[in-house]
């Protein structure tokens, strides 16, 4: 028997119990469910009314296309027929997404391309605005400065003023400076070398004491540190952009320094307090003041350089600091205003500065260049008084002798040693090969060491012009990465601070003489 809706076979046949009509289950259901009543005779109905009918599996007849060859070719033919069209259907969707994606992509290469031409725009009207702000009428210079070092003189070859908009440096703060000059010259004359210093066979005794994990992983690397004497308190700065303070003595860290965008290149403790400098390649420079809690606040962010900070130096006096940048300037810096008092433009080939470095005495400043070159200027009339030439590559670091009568100073090529009063290189330090530069250089505080840093650390015992300058220990690389970047005597020698590219400080002193905790 046929549905009595659809007039055929039912697969799953059920009969009204009101009125003997045979239905399909699923056709009648959904019709109650929705109407409540017999689509035949009108009558209510309900599910309940519905009686399953048992009857065997019901094979539809085929159909009468399939009852034949022709009729099964003209429905594989159907059936091909619809695929091609989805296939085609599908084929032009993916061809239109195409033609979308890559028109989104041009859009985005072609705003890429405007942004980076606004920003190099922008970037080319600061370095114009910086040059003609440094370019402004000249106050008049009056006579030729003459700058005295010890037993020699040497004459003035380059004057460099600042733009009027600079207050410059007043005639109160030469007298300052000149003062500080005499009385530690004359403190010089009668200093002795402490009884406490470590002696040579103390330096080669040196081994590693301690290793401090300070900076992040993920951008790994100290580059510059500067140790508080008077606390023994190390300051660090890193690629993290980020500079710490550390205790030696507890193995501690005291306080962490955010506030720099990218790495921190220069770090300076300003004696006796609490005020740390830093220096950075967002090209700005940091002053940090310690708080009562332990902490320590940035008071004030310095904006005068146009591109990377790569240098900051402090004064005798602890009154004054200078910074070197890239921008081919360094600025002279009254602490307790934090005021930019004078901003000195270097020599167009120049093309930056790299490093600098306070004479001892306070009354001359040396700078690195990128092109190879040391310059010495008089602070008091921002002259460059003279020049060294002789290294290969930029210079990466310099240092003063104690005694003010030397100058190291560290490029690609080695170390060289300048006699500051005959103003000539009297010996060359080659330790590397090549292919590795020469990232440190630095006297100990009492000028009978001098530490160089760059696939391992060396001690060389200060000598004079004419006698041997005698290597006392190699400290080798532990770090693994082949590049140390800084290293700084404690008080007395009595321990070597070194920073490394794995961004561990690690502490070389001798065994019996640790009071700082083992290797964290």
């Amino acid at each position: 028997m046929n549905c009595s809706i659809s007039g055929e076979v039912p697969e799953d046949p059920v009969v009204s119990r009101n009125s003997g009509l045979l239905f399909d289950r699923r056709l009648i259901e959904r019709h109650v469910s929705e109407y409540g009543k017999c689509p035949v005779t009108g009558e209510e109905l309900a599910m309940d009314d519905l009686i399953p009918v048992k009857a065997g599996k019901i094979v539809r007849p085929r159909p009468m296309q399939a009852a034949s060859i022709p009729g099964m070719l003209n429905i594989f033919q159907n059936e091909w027929d619809t695929l091609m069209l989805s296939h085609f259907s599908l084929e032009k969707q993916l061809h239109t997404a195409r033609e979308e994606l890559s028109h989104a992509l041009y859009q985005h290469d072609a705003s890429c391309r405007v942004i980076a031409r606004l920003k190099r725009e922008r970037d080319e009207a600061r370095s114009m605005l910086a040059v003609a702000e440094r370019q402004m009428p000249m106050s008049a210079s009056t006579s030729v400065p003459v700058l005295a070092l010890s037993n020699g003189v040497v004459e003035n070859d380059e004057i460099n003023h600042a733009p009027q908009s600079r207050p410059g440096i007043s005639e109160e703060i030469v007298a300052e400076i000149t003062e500080c000059n005499l009385s530690l010259s004359n403190q010089r004359k009668q200093r002795r070398i402490p009884p406490t210093l470590a002696t040579a066979n103390d330096v080669n005794r040196y081994t590693q004491l301690a290793s401090h994990p300070l900076h992040k992983t993920n951008k790994p690397g100290i580059v510059s540190l500067d140790i508080n004497y008077s606390k023994d308190v190390i300051v660090t700065g890193g690629v993290d952009a980020a500079a710490v303070i550390f205790d030696r003595i507890s193995g501690q860290i005291l306080s962490t320094l955010s506030g720099h965008s990218k790495k921190v290149t220069s770090v300076r403790f300003v004696a006796p307090g609490d005020t740390v400098l830093t220096a950075s390649t967002d090209k700005t420079v940091r002053i940090w003041e310690g708080t009562e809690n332990g902490n320590y606040s940035c008071k004030h962010t310095l904006r005068d350089h146009s591109d990377e900070v790569q240098a900051v130096t402090v004064h005798a006096t602890n009154n004054y600091f200078v910074t070197a940048s890239s921008d081919c300037t360094w600025c002279f810096y009254d602490l307790s205003s934090c005021q930019c008092l004078q901003q000195v433009e270097g020599k167009p080939e120049d093309k930056g500065f790299t490093t600098a470095a306070f004479h001892p005495d306070g009354l001359i400043l040396a700078t690195g260049t990128i092109t190879q070159n040391v310059k010495i200027w008089d602070v008091k009339s921002q002259a460059s008084v003279t020049q060294f030439a002789g290294h290969k590559g930029p210079i990466t670091a310099m240092s003063f002798s104690e005694n003010g009568y030397y100058l190291a100073t560290a490029a690609h090529d080695g170390v060289r040693l300048w006699d500051l009063r005959k103003l000539k290189n009297f010996r060359v330090f080659s330790p590397y090969s090549e292919d590795t530069p020469t990232n440190s250089v630095e006297f100990d505080h009492s000028g009978s060491y001098l530490a160089v840093a760059g696939s391992d650390i060396r001690v060389y015992q200060v000598g004079n012009v004419r006698s041997d300058w005698e290597c006392t220990k190699i400290l080798p690389d532990l770090s693994g990465t082949g590049k140390i970047a800084c290293a700084k005597f404690g008080p007395d020698a009595k321990y070597l601070a070194v920073g490394s590219m794995d961004r561990n400080l690690r502490i070389f002193g001798l065994p019996e003489d640790n009071d700082a905790p083992m290797e964290s």
